[in-house]
């Protein structure tokens, strides 16, 4: 039995790279480095008199997340369908942590102080552990999955509780992803799309609404959002900055590090906001080989998923594809306008202290 298992490890091990994938991911954080490190230097030097204090970190986060993605990718995914039922629990039990321990910043309570210095964001860990989970999950209970009841029903049931902590933070953007993470897993794994319409029709969308209703920033966004000149000083200021920076790149851009909007006029245009530094500074053909090298990054995904030897792998593949997808979709239609804004970072790019791990990872 162990020289089969031995056999099993070292054939997993000797499986071969997607480096197709693999380019593309160091394509991808080499651009937001480069892309971190001009659109920053204003706001850095600003409010710490150093112009590289944010890509220094940026730096040192990716180079901890690449060696963390090599090592493990050398271990068999197998391993990890074992503890999908410990994923929910530390999920439920980080979320809860950072409502009993978090520290409130700007009205949200979303981050873990271990130190001044060290900090973490439990929302973007149980992102990954929500995968594991319902990979695990709807392995296991495959032949209920066309059942509206046993199938849907008891699946979407046992994602709330995470999506209520989750509201509590405040943190809309990541039960947004969360659960459409979710969603997709399931539909790929068999549940009926039809179910789908039925309950997002029926209770998502009015769910949805009435949460917008009934929090005054919420409405405010989407106001925002339908006209942002009508308070262009104010909540509109930050989307026709980025309009205006989106604007001035025109085909080629204003160059690299030649953006007038990182210039204070957008507010911490390395975070979400900095796809509107790389449409001013790399143009429309700037951004459309950005957004080509996501979509490579997502046919490899849907590849490596229908490759998969079993369906756990499968699903797993399919979950942190629409992982990246997702936040890239959100990400883009908010900086130019798209949609309501919310606070969604751009896998690979964003500065988000030690999310870039994450997404390496």
């Amino acid at each position: 039995m162990a020289k089969k298992k031995a056999g099993k490890f070292s054939s997993f091990l000797n499986n071969p790279i997607d480096f197709t994938l693999l380019i593309t991911i160091i394509i991808l954080l080499g651009i937001g480095l480069i892309m971190v490190l001009s659109s920053s230097s204003p706001s850095a030097l600003a409010e710490t008199g150093d112009s590289y204090r944010f890509f220094n970190k940026q730096l040192i986060f990716a180079v901890l997340g690449v060696i963390a993605m090599m090592a493990i990718s050398k271990i068999d995914y197998r391993f990890y369908q074992k503890f999908y039922k410990h994923a929910w629990w530390i999920a439920l039990f980080l979320l809860i942590a950072v409502k009993v321990v978090g520290k409130e910043i700007n009205g949200s309570q979303r981050w873990i102080y271990v130190t001044e210095t060290l900090s973490f964001q439990p929302s973007e860990i149980v992102k990954f552990l929500v995968i594991v989970f319902y990979a695990g999950m709807l392995v296991k209970n495959r032949d209920d999955l066309p059942h509206f009841g046993k199938g849907l029903i008891k699946h979407i049931v046992m994602i709330l509780p995470l999506i209520g902590l989750l509201m509590l933070q405040p943190h809309f953007s990541a039960s947004i992803v969360i659960l459409g993470i979710s969603c997709i897993m399931m539909i790929v794994a068999g549940c009926k799309f039809i179910q789908f319409m039925a309950i997002g029709g029926g209770v998502g969308i009015p769910a949805a609404i009435l949460l917008i209703v009934k929090s005054p920033y919420r409405l405010q966004r989407v106001m925002t959002f339908l006209d942002p000149w009508k308070d262009a000083t104010g909540t509109g200021w930050q989307v026709i900055q980025s309009l205006y920076a989106i604007g001035s790149g025109g085909l080629f851009g204003v160059g690299l590090g030649e953006s007038k909007q990182k210039y204070l006029y957008i507010p911490e245009p390395h975070n979400d906001f900095i796809f509107s530094i790389v449409g001013e500074e790399l143009g429309f053909i700037g951004c459309a080989i950005i957004i080509l090298l996501f979509a490579i990054f997502i046919w490899r995904g849907i590849l490596i998923a229908m490759k998969a030897p079993d369906m756990f792998g499968s699903l797993v593949a399919v979950g942190i594809t629409a992982l990246v997808g997702i936040q890239v979709i959100i990400n883009i239609a908010v900086v130019t306008s798209s949609m309501p804004p919310t606070g969604m970072p751009l896998p690979f790019f964003s500065y988000r202290r030690n999310s870039v791990i994450y997404f390496t990872l």
